[in-house]
């Protein structure tokens, strides 16, 4: 038997065990010591996926595999960065930033309580260790000591809580939500905090207190907040993290450089690291294949681009599954389109000119066309938020039960039923995309010029603008999602309730009482499944969200990438390392 298949088996052994318990009490059977800290057991921390619904084989079989040995790496040195698919780099502040491209960097910067490994286990970050109650409501966090930040201010229990009570104020954080199930936050001492849940929570450890996707206790530093102000503080926030910022210009980039008294000895590699965002997918390569960058972090690689990468012996391409969605958004509030209620029956919106017209954009969407000929096969046609990563949550069948899926001859019956018969009379429509998405965005209307005989111009513009406008509900059309996304509470919660983060931020309200989507309906299921212990009717919540969300066309699904990182063979890049969505760059070395 060979050495993969000894390991799978293995896995396919945890992953049964994993979800051979109650679901009444997902806790029953492990012990104080495995649930407690400085580390979560792997058996514990299989245990709680699996209870929350999100573990797959995939999940399972990177904590088995052999570990790889870093040979000729040294330490210190330069790495050059492209992060790529945005002009500027806007904000690093976690209670602000809304784009995986800026907490991969301030994962760096930065660090929380807890944060997770390549195989998803609870690591202890600033959390030295941890205790849980038998009922699972109380987290007793014991803080590392001697921890300093970048400033030389002292690391304590007063930063926690200060970190706590500006993440749960969402006029100060867009993230408040996610710590949305803490009643209260206590100092019991100087290095000790204990968190009260108001019901158990699974995720707590990896999405609550995680540093990176889940942003609302990424700890900040008072002092810096204090003496720079909270705008300045968010181009180069202080942190503990192993790295810290010398330097951040609009525009220009970021530099990090070494942070010599970070608590790990070990870490980071490097001494510095220049981060320059390239926008444009010829202007990527060129800075790649030049030897200008030797990495490539920030938005997805792009597709057109990746057997080029392979082909050239001196890079990497190493592929991963991706958690994510794309989507194209379709504004409501547009005339010929417009739906002021989605409260209601799936027949009566039908009947509505403006969801009809809707409904044929999104039904005219050939998704396994588009992931050929934009993402060359790398991709999965969505029909929802729900990606396959997260295994137990999705819906396989929803492709063929959804309204959205691809009916050519029913989008165009819609689009006559509206009034504009064979696409005639229908206003040219933009769509927006970044400079990188261009090539998908073109792929979408030549799409929608087959099969609606609509025009769709495709319009191009810097990321931060483009998010602005959108944002603002001041878009036609615009290609873009999520990322990151390793549960379902960041697809679902992040983007499909009324009051989501994402969900028109800065309309004006008084025009637009809601942004891009909204149903009571979904926002109440919703809202039950973040509370649901049980992961079977967690899972008909989230299934029954996702339902509705993909019928009453929400935005047209479009795809889930995947992970893709294209750096320098020059460079040591090891397995742990290599957490699909973010960027450990403090591991990564020079050989």
């Amino acid at each position: 038997m060979s050495d993969f298949s000894k390991i799978r088996r293995q896995a396919e052994k945890e992953l049964k065990t994993a979800h051979d318990f109650d679901s009444k009490d997902p806790l029953f059977g492990l012990s104080k010591d495995e649930i407690g800290g400085p580390q979560l057991s792997r058996r514990a921390t299989l245990r709680l996926m699996a209870a929350a619904g999100g573990l797959t084989l995939a999940q399972v079989l990177p904590g088995l595999a052999p570990k790889a040995v870093l040979a000729g790496s040294h330490g210190g040195g330069h790495l050059r960065c492209a992060w790529a698919g945005v002009g500027e780099i806007v904000t690093l502040d976690p209670a602000r930033i809304n784009q995986v491209l800026q907490f991969q960097i301030a994962s760096n910067v930065l660090s929380g309580l807890m944060h997770i490994d390549n195989s998803l286990v609870a690591q202890g970050d600033l959390a030295e260790s941890w205790d849980v109650s038998s009922d699972g409501l109380e987290y007793t966090i014991t803080l590392r000591q001697g921890v300093t930040f970048h400033n030389g201010d002292k690391f304590d229990s007063d930063d926690v809580l200060y970190t706590f009570n500006r993440s749960k104020n969402p006029e100060k954080s867009i993230h408040s939500r996610v710590i949305g199930n803490v009643n209260e936050a206590v100092k019991l001492n100087d290095h000790q905090v204990k968190f009260i849940l108001a019901k158990p929570q699974a995720s707590f450890l990896t999405k609550a207190l995680e540093r990176a996707s889940g942003r609302a206790m990424t700890i900040v530093s008072r002092g810096g907040i204090e003496a720079l102000g909270e705008a300045a503080y968010g181009l180069a926030p202080v942190g503990t993290g192993p790295y810290m910022i010398t330097s951040h210009v609009l525009g220009q980039g970021v530099v990090l450089e070494k942070f010599a008294n970070y608590y790990d000895s070990d870490r980071p590699k490097l001494d510095k690291i220049t981060i320059t965002p390239v926008d444009g997918t010829e202007p990527l390569a060129a800075a790649l294949e030049a030897g200008d960058v030797d990495y490539i972090g920030g938005n997805p690689v792009p597709s057109q681009l990746v057997e080029r990468f392979k082909s050239n012996s001196s890079l990497t391409v190493d592929i991963k599954p991706g958690p994510g969605f794309q989507s194209v958004w379709i504004n409501p509030w547009r005339d010929f389109m417009r739906v002021d209620n989605f409260n209601k029956p799936i027949e009566e919106l039908k009947k509505e000119k403006g969801f009809m017209v809707r409904l044929a954009l999104v039904k005219a969407l050939d998704r396994d066309l588009f992931v050929t000929q934009a993402k060359f096969g790398y991709g999965v046609p969505a029909h929802g938020t729900i990606n396959p990563a997260m295994g137990y949550y999705f819906d396989d069948t929803l492709s063929s039960t959804s309204e959205q899926a691809y009916d050519p001859e029913g989008a165009q019956a819609l689009l006559a039923a509206a009034g504009y018969p064979g696409g005639k009379g229908f206003p040219t429509l933009k769509l927006q995309t970044t400079p990188n998405t261009k090539r998908d965005g073109l792929v979408i209307a030549n799409i929608y010029k087959k099969v609606l005989g609509i025009t769709v111009e495709v319009d191009a513009k810097d990321f931060s603008v483009g998010i602005e406008e959108f944002n603002k509900m001041d878009f036609d059309l615009r290609l873009g999602g999520s990322g990151g996304d390793y549960d379902p509470d960041d697809g679902i919660i992040d983007w499909m309730q009324t009051n989501s983060k994402f969900n028109g931020s800065a309309r004006n309200k008084e025009l637009h009482p809601f942004g891009f989507w909204s149903s009571d309906q979904a926002d109440a299921a919703i809202a039950k499944q973040s509370i649901t212990a049980d992961p079977s009717e967690r899972k008909k919540l989230v299934q029954e969200a996702n339902a509705i969300t993909s019928n009453k066309v929400a935005c047209g699904f479009l795809y889930h990438p995947v992970d893709i990182l294209v750096y320098n063979n020059k460079l040591n890049v090891p397995n742990d390392a290599r957490i699909p969505g973010l960027h450990e760059l403090d591991r990564i070395s020079l050989s």
